[in-house]
């Protein structure tokens, strides 16, 4: 099923796992919204500043961003109302996790190249 997902800290180098996942998420057939606040576009794409900012429904969100640069995006993200929020590695934000909850929103952690190779998407 095709989702519409959110990639906070999209990036424009090759070897960062938020480009690949950007890649592989489109690859597998959903729409990708990127949102990087530092960046206009990236290949040509328009970047959010923040997932708020989406004029269709979020339903997942993945994050690659550290916990202080992640409490820049809570609000956006529970006024979005996505289904879920995934947490790579190096992206976790444990005192976040309880107010996403209240919120209705799935916490994942794990790594979405992963879920997506193994069909757990």
């Amino acid at each position: 099923m095709s989702q519409v997902v959110g990639i906070i800290g999209a990036s424009d180098k090759p070897d960062r796992y938020a480009y690949l996942a950007a890649e592989s998420l489109e690859k597998h057939g959903h729409q990708v919204l990127l949102v990087n606040p530092f960046k206009e576009s990236i290949h040509g794409k328009l970047c959010l500043k923040h997932i708020g900012e989406s004029t269709v429904p979020v339903d997942t969100v993945t994050i690659y961003v550290n916990a202080e640069r992640f409490k820049n995006h809570l609000d956006s993200i529970i006024e979005s109302k996505p289904k879920r929020i995934i947490f790579n590695p190096g992206a976790e934000s444990q005192e976040s996790y309880e107010t996403l909850e209240k919120n209705g929103i799935e916490v994942v952690e794990a790594c979405t190249l992963v879920m997506l190779n193994t069909g757990q998407f």
